[in-house]
């Protein structure tokens, strides 16, 4: 769980990267799953956008991949979802 200063600076951090992962009509698959989950372990904060027909709304989609991941939410904004996971590896530049 991260504080309300981390997340405030995660959310800061947040404003400069692009969406790396994007969420289609097939919605949130198993495969979706390990994919951010690959790239939550290697980059610690990314932005996932939902498109339009992807018939899922932004808070659902936040805790489905929160809680499947066991990743922290940051912050969703409009179809965009930022979330948050501290990586195990020791080659990662941590965010916090």
């Amino acid at each position: 769980m991260i504080t309300t200063k981390e997340r405030a600076k995660l959310r800061g951090l947040a404003q400069k990267i692009d969406p790396i992962v994007q969420i289609g009509k097939g919605g949130i698959t198993d495969a979706v799953i390990e994919s951010v989950g690959l790239v939550l372990d290697k980059r610690e904060l990314i932005k996932i956008r939902l498109l339009p027909n992807s018939l899922l709304d932004t808070q659902s989609a936040m805790q489905t991949l929160c809680d499947s991941l066991q990743a922290d939410p940051v912050q969703q904004i409009g179809s965009i979802v930022v979330i948050y996971k501290k990586s195990k590896r020791k080659d990662v530049k941590h965010v916090l």
